[in-house]
């Protein structure tokens, strides 16, 4: 910053400095003023305004007292420090402590003392309220003036707001007394027959939802801004369709979450988007009370350059773990990992480790130099119709970089061991699901071998991952389409990826050796929905163009596999089941291909 900006910021801070200063002075002056015209009042009532009978000097003594023991008492309790908003509860909380205390040590002489000091007894106890009063509605008034020379200018949107709750008693009065605001309440709209006459902070409820349409062009609004907390798919919908049959744009806050952990400000607002139509809220698995098992200790994350790894990586930091090692073959998503998890993309650290799952001589080496405690498994690849044309590079990787990674891990003993899978392995038809069904069983076969806690995860479509269907759909709408669709009726099984990382951290606490774990994920979604709402948001008209169903695709994804029981006994969303094990020495390349479906004229010996 140069000298010149030091010197104007440093120049404003003292204007704002001695104005914040010369406006406590003055509402301390008010004060004294106030409690010298209580006390006349009070003594005024004492003598029925036969006020030649009031001892004028006795007054002044006791308002030059009640002027002193008022600043005492202000100061104690930071009436006059600029700790409250002006006319705030908690001021006036203050200020009710304030004048009560002035009041009692008043009070005691003069009740005690009266005749003596020329004062009538009752003088203090009729002031207190009077005081109370004056101060109080001073303080309103002053609020009053400065809301208003804060309201936001002519050219802000005229807003409604749906949902009259505690996000509304937060969001209107910063909306009114912030200049810059871009939004104006003028409504507020509540399903809640109990807040039908509520006011909130001067802002009406005018009606419910069905009114939407009839008080937007009443109050000339353009934007509906929904303040209801973890509204699920079906209401944002029906939501969106008002807003939208009402002409509003329609926009959210976000999510306490992201809230927390700084990835928006509680005032944010965000246009509504399809994760919110989809209505995958996170689902709470109260992964905080139970993932203690991974602070101090050294953990490992393959795979944590991906999407998902790299949120995991984050999602492990929380937990303080003495290391954390990030292992991927892609450069650039191990620098954009510890740019997340570390705050630099320096990769001169240990914590960044570059290599391939397939490369068992390597990994065994990393093994035996980081000695990790914990193992999370999400190297993989994972894109169904690739590994379909080229099923022997879902061999190499998913089902013999898996065994690798086992392989060393269980040489040095590390003590949990979690696989992440995928719901394609439920009843699997797909090379990607044949091949994730193996690396469940072979993780299951370790859990045999070493009685240690070696699991998996399944997961559904996670929202937002790379390659996966919504920033597909994305691109292919803003290149102006055709959107293409396998089936018309073609569902999916959706999941955010903090959701997903919260799962995998979550079952290294409580799963079994050798299990299975599935999130339920509600009800599966319609893929064709899914497309027309991001047409209908993106305004434009996009052509829907069906492929038909690829080889190994199902209409229909499956949790839970043939034979495997639904068995949820620490959370009612998490189920848990037994996959068998395979002793990777009865384990054939020839055959696995051939469970998939694909045809090889040539022989291969069975890999051992």
């Amino acid at each position: 910053m140069s000298s010149t900006a030091t010197q104007q910021h440093s120049t404003s801070f003292g204007d704002r400095f001695r104005r914040a200063r010369a406006a406590i002075g003055g509402q301390y002056v008010f004060d004294v003023i106030a409690w010298a015209v209580a006390l006349i009042l009070a003594a005024a009532f004492r003598y029925e305004f036969a006020v030649q009978n009031v001892d004028w000097w006795a007054l002044v003594r006791l308002s030059l007292a009640a002027a002193i023991l008022q600043f005492i008492f202000g100061r104690i309790f930071f009436l006059y420090r600029g700790r409250y908003r002006t006319g705030s509860f908690h001021e006036a909380r203050a200020l009710a402590f304030t004048v009560a205390s002035v009041s009692v040590i008043l009070a005691i002489p003069t009740l005690v003392f009266g005749t003596w000091l020329h004062i009538p007894r009752s003088t203090v106890l009729v002031a207190l309220p009077l005081t109370f009063t004056l101060i109080s509605a001073a303080r309103y008034v002053r609020r009053m003036m400065a809301e208003r020379r804060a309201k936001p200018s002519a050219a802000a949107q005229r807003t409604i707001i749906y949902g009259a709750g505690y996000m509304a008693n937060f969001l209107v009065p910063q909306m009114l007394t912030d200049p810059t605001s871009k939004y104006l309440p003028v409504a507020l709209i509540d399903d809640s027959p109990a807040k039908r006459n509520l006011w909130v902070h001067g802002v009406p409820v005018k009606g419910t939802r069905r009114d939407l349409v009839h008080i937007a062009r009443r109050e000339g609004a353009t934007t509906l801004i929904v303040t209801i907390a973890r509204a699920d798919s079906r209401l944002i919908q029906e939501i969106k369709a008002d807003a939208d049959a009402a002409g509003l744009r329609m926009l959210m806050l976000p999510l306490l979450g992201d809230v927390l952990e700084g990835r928006s400000k509680l005032g944010d607002l965000k246009d509504v988007s399809i994760e919110d139509l989809i209505g995958r809220h996170p689902v709470d698995t109260e992964v905080e009370s139970i993932a203690d098992y991974l602070t101090g200790k050294r953990v490992l994350v393959t795979g944590g350059g991906g999407s998902i790894g790299s949120v995991l990586c984050r999602e492990i930091a929380k937990f303080h773990p003495s290391e954390l090692f990030i292992l991927d073959r892609d450069e650039s998503g191990l620098q954009g990992t510890q740019l997340m998890v570390e705050g630099n993309g320096l990769l001169a650290t240990g914590s960044t480790i570059l290599a391939d799952i397939r490369d068992a001589d390597a990994i065994d080496r990393i093994f035996e130099e980081t000695r990790p405690d914990v193992v999370f498994h999400a190297a993989a690849l994972k894109h169904l119709p690739m590994l379909e044309r080229y099923p022997e590079e879902a061999w190499k990787t998913n089902i013999l970089g898996t065994l690798n990674v086992l392989t060393s891990a269980m040489k040095i003993k590390v003590s949990t061991f979690v696989n992440i899978s995928t719901d394609k392995a439920a009843n699997p038809t797909s090379v990607l699901g044949h091949s994730k069904r193996v690396a469940e069983k072979l993780t299951s076969w370790a859990a045999t071998e070493t009685s240690a806690k070696y699991l998996s995860v399944r997961f559904g479509n996670v929202i937002g991952s790379r390659g996966s269907m919504l920033p597909t759909f994305t691109t292919l709408i803003e290149a102006g389409g055709p959107l293409t669709i396998t089936h018309p009726d073609v569902t999916r099984y959706f999941m955010t990826i903090p959701e997903a990382c919260q799962l995998v951290v979550q079952a290294g606490a409580v799963g079994l050796p050798g299990e299975v774990l599935i999130l339920d994920m509600g009800e599966p979604v319609r893929i064709l929905d899914v497309a027309k709402q991001m047409i209908a948001m993106s305004g434009r008209n996009i052509e829907i163009v069906y492929t038909g169903l690829r080889p190994g695709e199902k209409l229909d994804e499956e949790l839970l596999g043939e034979g495997e029981v639904d068995s949820r006994p620490h959370h009612p969303k998490i189920s848990h089941a037994a996959v068998r094990p395979l002793d990777p020495a009865k384990m054939s390349k020839e055959e696995w291909l051939a469970r998939c479906g694909v045809i090889r004229t040539e022989s291969l010996p069975p890999v051992t």
